[in-house]
This record gives C-alpha cells, sequence and structure tokens, in this order.
C-alpha cells in the first residue's frame, strides 16, 4: 500500500486519534533525553502531542512541528502554552543547531531517511540525541497473541508488537540511510507501559491505525467486527476495564 496514502491517513481521524491513543511510558521518554547536551526538544511529527505532553511533564523546553493541519489544531487545543508549527521531518521550520534533542512518537517510519536524516542534523546541536519512540503490544501474553492474529496485518504491523520492533526500526538506522550515515550506533530498549481499555475502546485504538482509516468501509467494518467478537470471548477483556499490556520501545542515537 502506498507510505504516502497511510501516513497522511491521520488528519481524518484526529479527534478520535486524540481521544483513544496511547502516550508513552515516562521511563522510556527519560531515557531518550538522557544523553541530550540541553533541555531543548523538537517533538517531530507530533500528531495530536501524545509525546509532547509528556515532554511537557518532564520539563522539556518543546516545540512540536506536525505535518497534518487537523492534528495539528488538536494539539494546539490541548496543549496551547507549545510552540507548534506546520512542517515536516523533509523540512523543519527551524534554525540550524537550534535543538538538543529530536523525538518522534510513532512517527519516525514515515520519514523519508535520507531527506529527513539531513534536516535532523542539521537542526541538532552537536552531540545531540535522535530518538524513535513506539507503543507495542506485548505478544507474550497469549490474550494479546491471538488478538494479533485475529486483527491481521492492516491492524497490527511489525512495529507493533514486542516481539518485532526492534528489527522492524533498527533498519531506519543501518549504515547507507541517511539517518544512518550521520548518527552513531543505535541502543534499542523497553519499558513497561499500559492503558486502560474496554473493549469499545480498544477497537476505537485499532480503527486509528493507518491500513484501516485507508482501508474500504466494508472491509473495515468487518475487521473491527471480528475483533469486537474476539474480545467477548475473552475472559481478560469481556467484562469492563482492562489493561492493556503494552511497552514503550525506544530507539536511541546520537548526532555524529
Amino acid at each position: 500500500m502506498d507510505d504516502h496514502l497511510l501516513r497522511s491517513s491521520f488528519g481524518a481521524a484526529a479527534t478520535v486519534y486524540a481521544e483513544h491513543r496511547p502516550d508513552y511510558a515516562r521511563a522510556g521518554v527519560r531515557w531518550a533525553l538522557e544523553p541530550a547536551p540541553g533541555p531543548r526538544v523538537l517533538d517531530l511529527g507530533a500528531g495530536t502531542g501524545k509525546l509532547t505532553a509528556t515532554l511537557v511533564e518532564l520539563g522539556a523546553d518543546v516545540v512540536a512541528v506536525e505535518p497534518d493541519p487537523a492534528m495539528l489544531t488538536e494539539l494546539r487545543r490541548a496543549l496551547p502554552a507549545v510552540r507548534a508549527l506546520p512542517g515536516s521531518a523533509e523540512s523543519i521550520p527551524l534554525p540550524d543547531a537550534s535543538v538538543d534533542a529530536v523525538l518522534a512518537g510513532n512517527a519516525l517510519h514515515w520519514f523519508d531517511p535520507v531527506v529527513a536524516g539531513a534536516e535532523i542534523a542539521r537542526v541538532l546541536a552537536p552531540g545531540g540525541v535522535l530518538a524513535g519512540l513506539w507503543n507495542v503490544m506485548d505478544d507474550r501474553i497469549d490474550w494479546v497473541s491471538a488478538l494479533e492474529r485475529v486483527s491481521g496485518s492492516a491492524v497490527i504491523g511489525p512495529r507493533d508488537t514486542l516481539s518485532s520492533w526492534r528489527a522492524a526500526t533498527a533498519a531506519m538506522l543501518v549504515a547507507g540511510t541517511g539517518l544512518g550515515t550521520r548518527f552513531g550506533a543505535s541502543e534499542q530498549v523497553e519499558f513497561p507501559h499500559g492503558q486502560r481499555r474496554t473493549a469499545d475502546s480498544l477497537v476505537a485504538t485499532l480503527a486509528t491505525r493507518a491500513g484501516m482509516l485507508v482501508a474500504p468501509e466494508e472491509e473495515r467494518d468487518a475487521t473491527l467486527g471480528q475483533i469486537r467478537a474476539f474480545l467477548a470471548t475473552r475472559s481478560e477483556t469481556a467484562q469492563g476495564e482492562f489493561t492493556l499490556p503494552m511497552l514503550t520501545g525506544v530507539l536511541r542515537v546520537l548526532r555524529r
């Protein structure tokens, strides 16, 4: 499926995205920022501000950049005190060496590695940090693994589960890519996380995945119906609230 179509799909569901997508484990965000030479942080591809909010809570001096107007509107509504700018990883509206860290929450995989690599390196101060964060489902848990099988790849892709996120994301920074040539060796760590859900709210969350947003209505309804029926059969999810077992996976590199 066309990557441009997928990455541009979220604006149509910006309000639902803001309501249902999870935040990020604070410990993971702290670890991402640990080597940064200062407090200036760019949240790149900031969406509705899920990661931005945690950065603000941790005391970072944050600027958010987001290409989709609807997502940016939600971010500004939720976090009016944050400087939030239209822009993209391929065209960052900031001066050279103006930030100490660039973080991307569930967004790094959408960037053009050659063009974005040069832009990220340009805005980072010497020794600055680039970190991608992904919330991944803990598929070591039986019912989560079964949910993955029921949902299919349009809902739960290789960056969405613990068993596959490392391989799927490390490839972004290998030598020869626009990112890999400008940054040092990568580190990857997972941090425990979780999200309180009901069956209905979990279905609503999964409906914000790009593969679902661009699917034909009949296909989308059928897939979400299968997921809803599965959740109704499991003791872990059939009655009221439950915790969706997740981890925040962090991929961290330093600018050369």
